[in-house]
């Protein structure tokens, strides 16, 4: 169960590692293409080994993201587990470097400035403390206030170990829950008596579960997978013993996938999209043939009822803020009737953002699926029954994500699960509602269409911005946005909600979201503006980002209004942009000279206040309270 089962077979995998380009640039999107494959450890291995010796340790320029420098402070054994993590972030097109303190030191390492962690600066750091090192000194004979406050105490440890590590790196903190190894003392019945080590763990783990939602901790919930595959697929007690290894080499590649979803949702690259397939996929049967009274659907049937839990898991997707498009050959009025009139769908027309169905092929259809809703072809996850069309979409777009599905639809949301796709590190109001925000965005669709000129369109909008401060109230879209923007993105500097809070606490510095609502509805936060005064009494502006859905709707003129307020009532006498290429957000590069900046020698960008006047707009702004 531990194998990344989602991932398609390669028959010729060895003989394309072999072949791996001596070209760093090719060989490492060779590497990517081969991490997308199903892996077992001795392949991750191999895989790993091979491009530490083409590439070596330097982060080549084809990588993505912004390299991890992942430190691992543990009490047992990881060496075994390096492999899995370097080869997960590459299976994302990212680098990881990565740290272990020496073995059981990791306090002493995180305690001592002067350490090698300390030197080693990492951005993320995962704390995994086994289970038989928080559980040395607790005995089955402590009573239940003993045993209490020896979780009270081993939980405060912990809590201190992760504030160190904030305070001294500004990293994201992901705790490693531990595995349950230890066997029963009592049976059924463990929680009775509370000071064995297994009735220890689990009340550890339901405190270590409260403190880290408190603290903005990320958990890898080992304890929850060993529940799902079975303690064996993790642990193997003779390992331990012998080698200190808490996860068992086996489990090495799904280890390092669960620790990178991790790290690549704290940087933005979670998906963002599930696009479904229709016949033998939402439904069972091919609705153009059967019709609607034919299809395998509802109760009474032990696959219709899959299908239907199928539509549930998706239905709970979208809910915490999944988008969800469909990509089906059919004639389009066929594809949409079950939505409309079978009584036991649960997916309506309304849940789907996109919806594409004809008879062209499935690659070019997700391309204008991707386009429609504004979003990279990486942010997409494609599911098909059918393996002719899985083939194709891998083969034409690679970077969309496409689970090798069984043809038994029992298992299609286990399946969607397992593979993380959609890991997410918190869920905020505006991810809820992001169904109704697309919605909406086919309504202005229509309005644009209907609209013989832009201000007509513009102004039939009814546009109200709303602008406030960064509080504690929006600071966990806050942070989303600004590490999940990648189009529309000046700088894509990354912040923690540290950061933010830091730059709440500045007198010399800005942070604003911007909140859209029109006609059609609420757009949620589209903007994030960051100002920061320098010694010159110049500001500048150090992040400007913008969701691509609001384009064209006079908001960045808007947003500059704003800016230019603020850097007055600082006291500025100049703007100073910036603009950083990515992959991704070149279609900002002509951004500042567009609202009026003038180029400086050093490529950034200036725009003098004394002759600033603010632009006109069909846009109502207010601060909120």
């Amino acid at each position: 169960m531990t194998s990344l089962y989602w991932l398609p077979e390669v028959q010729d995998w060895r003989a394309r590692l072999r072949n791996l380009s001596a070209d760093s640039g090719r060989a490492w999107a060779e590497g990517v293409a081969l991490a997308n494959t199903r892996l077992d450890f001795i392949r991750t291995n191999a895989l790993d080994e091979t491009l530490r010796r083409l590439l070596g340790e330097d982060v080549p320029p084809e990588a993505i993201g912004k390299p991890i420098r992942l430190a691992i402070l543990g009490s047992c054994t990881f060496a075994h587990l390096h492999a899995g993590l370097r080869v997960a972030a590459l299976r994302r097109g990212l680098h990881a470097t990565i740290y272990e303190n020496d073995f059981g030191q990791y306090w002493q390492e995180l305690a001592d400035d002067g350490s090698a962690l300390h030197a080693f600066r990492p951005n993320t750091v995962l704390l995994a403390l086994d289970a038989h090192h928080l559980t040395a000194g607790v005995s089955a004979g402590m009573s239940a206030a003993e045993a209490a406050a020896a979780v009270q105490d081993t939980a405060g440890r912990i809590r201190e170990c992760w504030r160190i590590i904030r305070r001294s790196f500004g990293a994201q903190v992901i705790h490693q829950m531990p595995l349950p190894v230890h066997p029963p003392v009592l049976g059924s019945n463990e929680q009775r008596l509370p000071g064995s080590r297994a009735a220890f763990l689990a009340a550890l783990c339901i405190e270590l579960r409260g403190m880290a939602e408190a603290e903005g901790v990320d958990l890898l919930a080992l304890d929850a997978r060993a529940a799902i595959d079975g303690l064996n697929a993790w642990h193997d007690p003779a390992l331990w013993h012998r080698a200190k290894q808490e996860v068992s080499l086996a489990a090495s590649p799904l280890y390092g996938d669960l620790v990178l979803r991790l790290a690549a949702a704290q940087q933005g690259r979670s998906a963002k999209c599930l696009v479904l397939d229709l016949d033998n996929t939402v439904w069972g049967g091919v609705v153009g043939d059967d019709g609607l009274e034919g299809l395998v659907l509802g109760q009474g049937s032990a696959l219709g009822e899959a299908y239907v839990a199928f539509q549930d898991y998706a239905r709970e997707l979208s809910r915490r803020g999944v988008i969800l498009a469909v990509c089906s050959k059919n004639d389009e009025a066929n594809a949409v009737e079950p939505f409309d009139r079978h009584p036991d769908m649960l997916l309506r027309r309304n849940d789907i953002a996109s919806f594409v169905a004809n008879w062209s092929d499935k690659a070019s259809n997700i391309r204008a699926i991707a386009e429609e809703l504004n979003i990279g072809l990486d942010a997409l996850v494609f599911v098909d029954d059918n393996p002719f069309e899985r083939s194709l979409v891998r083969q034409e777009l690679p970077m969309v994500a496409v689970p090798e599905v069984s043809d038994d639809p029992t298992l299609f949301a286990r399946t969607l699960a397992d593979a993380g796709y959609f890991e997410g590190l918190a869920v905020t109001d505006d991810d809820r509602a992001r169904g109704a925000q697309y919605q909406g965005n086919r309504a202005r669709e229509a309005l644009r269409a209907s609209a013989t000129d832009l201000p007509g369109y513009l102004r039939g909008l009814e546009m109200q911005l709303i602008w406030r401060r960064f509080d504690a109230i929006g600071l966990a879209r806050t942070v989303q946005l600004i590490n999940k923007t990648n189009q529309f993105n000046l700088t894509t500097r990354r912040y923690t909600e540290d950061d933010v809070q830091a730059i709440m606490r500045d007198p010399r510095a800005f942070g604003l979201q911007l909140r859209l609502l029109d006609r059609f509805g609420d757009n949620g936060i589209i903007a994030i503006l960051i100002g920061r005064m320098t010694a010159d009494d110049d500001l500048a502006i150090d992040t400007w980002l913008m969701s691509c859905r609001v384009l064209g709707r006079q908001v960045e003129p808007t947003s500059l209004n704003l800016i230019a307020a603020e850097a007055r009532r600082l006291g500025a006498r100049r703007l100073i942009g910036e603009y950083i290429p990515t992959k991704k957000n070149g279609m900002v590069k002509d951004h500042y000279p567009k609202l009026g900046f003038a180029t400086l020698p050093d490529g950034r960008f200036v725009l003098d206040l004394a002759d600033f006047v603010p632009a006109d707009t069909f846009i109502d702004v207010t601060e909120g309270s």
